[in-house]
């Protein structure tokens, strides 16, 4: 038994591959080890001269064995089973919970394909999955998926986030339709990419501000300091304009390009100023952001701009070599186990294409161990420094170390 993995949309549909040859074998040597013991158990207990009730004993005995051997092999195939499901990681949930919403059961269970086994692929049914990690929270996914099918879903994209941070990635697809949010005041590309956005085109639900205008004072992290405002803050210069030497300018990295930068990926992109920046010199930026305490996503999408609502525990859903630059700053570091930001690293590499840049910027070292244990890890890939800066930069009075640096991918054989 086997089990292959196709990426369809943005969920995983695992299949179960099914051999007839592989099963007629398992039959035939179930029935030679039953056939075997019993001749065994016959031979040594059977004699000419024991009388009819000694026979019967004889009998039971074997029957006893028989029962014996049978319990066996059932207990061994629900080991294996159970074995099977925690290293695929589907079927984890358990559906017979009696508070599981319907609608989830439903997503779940197999579903038999219409014309039987597949001669291309050999899988005979489809399985559904959800992410491994939403076993833990069961109570929560049920929430989730119990709504009115073919009615309004609940105002819950909350509850959908709080999911996803907690590892319950990629979610169940739901049969109810999404809140419409007019979109008012929209305006076409390029005038797009710096035209305020308009409160009532996102939705504020579940978030502290309930405007742009409460956001644009806040310090949302370390790469978003009034990055929602787009008249008069620093957005405006962000990119063009250095303020230190740690700030690289947008055209001194695409030179280093050669040219060759069509297509990128900004990692933890802010409210998109990155891809806007990169849009106005015919470079298409797809900016992957939660909304983490303000509508990053609108707030993308209404510049003109491509959102990818993805956490970074989840892999990157691009094949592999496609992007000519990666960037990213200090929401790449996830915390944890070094690990962890390793995996991740790994998984940029993958989606770069030799010859390509990884722009590392103003990444925050909090201390000299983060700082070498990053610069090791850097260079573990062997990719070429074509710069590399390290400096101080004061935050709230406190003077904090920032790591920033243009790599290039080199082509591995």
């Amino acid at each position: 038994m086997g089990s292959v993995s196709l990426k369809i949309g943005d969920g995983t549909a695992r299949f179960k591959r099914a051999s007839l040859c592989s099963s007629a074998v398992n039959i035939l040597m179930l029935f030679s080890v039953i056939t075997t013991n019993l001749f065994a158990l016959y031979a040594f207990t059977y004699s000419p001269t024991h009388d009819q009730d000694h026979h019967h004993k004889n009998i039971s005995l074997i029957s006893e064995q028989v029962s014996l051997i049978l319990k066996e092999i059932d207990s061994s195939q629900k080991k294996l089973a159970q074995m099977e499901k925690e290293l695929l990681g589907y079927d984890s949930l358990d559906l017979s919970r009696p508070n599981l919403a319907r609608e989830l059961k439903l997503f779940l269970e197999h579903h038999q394909l219409p014309l039987g086994k597949d001669s291309r692929t050999g899988i005979t049914e489809m399985v559904a999955s959800v992410g491994h990690p939403c076993e833990k929270s069961a109570d929560l996914l049920s929430q989730y998926m119990s709504y009115k099918v073919s009615g309004p879903c609940p105002d819950d994209w909350s509850l959908g986030q709080k999911l996803i941070l907690r590892g319950c990635e990629p979610l169940p697809r739901r049969r109810c339709f999404a809140k419409n949010v007019p979109k008012v005041g929209l305006s076409p590309l390029p005038v797009s990419l710096w035209k305020p956005v308009s409160n009532k085109s996102v939705t504020w639900s579940g978030l502290g501000c309930k405007n742009f205008e409460c956001l644009k004072g806040k310090k949302l992290s370390r790469d978003c300091v009034g990055c929602f405002d787009l008249v008069s803050g620093y957005e405006t210069q962000k990119y063009v304009k250095a303020r230190g030497k740690n700030d690289f300018l947008i055209d001194d990295v695409l030179a280093m390009g050669n040219g060759g930068i069509r297509i990128g990926f900004d990692i933890g992109g802010g409210s998109g100023t990155f891809a806007a920046r990169m849009a106005e010199r015919n470079v298409t930026v797809i900016t992957n952001s939660l909304n983490i305490d303000a509508p990053f996503s609108e707030f993308i999408a209404a510049r003109g701009l491509f959102p990818l609502f993805l956490s970074l525990d989840h892999r990157f859903p691009f094949y592999d070599n496609v992007f000519d630059l990666v960037h990213a700053s200090s929401g790449l570091d996830t915390g944890g186990k070094p690990e962890k930001l390793e995996f991740l690293l790994f998984d940029i590499d993958r989606i770069l294409r030799a010859g390509g840049l990884f722009w590392l910027d103003n990444f925050y070292c909090a201390n000299d161990e983060k700082k070498w244990s990053l610069t090791r890890l850097i260079e573990k890939f062997g990719y070429k420094k074509l710069k590399w800066v390290v400096g101080e930069k004061l935050d709230e009075g406190k003077s904090e170390v920032y790591l920033s640096a243009v790599l290039q991918k080199p082509v591995r054989m």
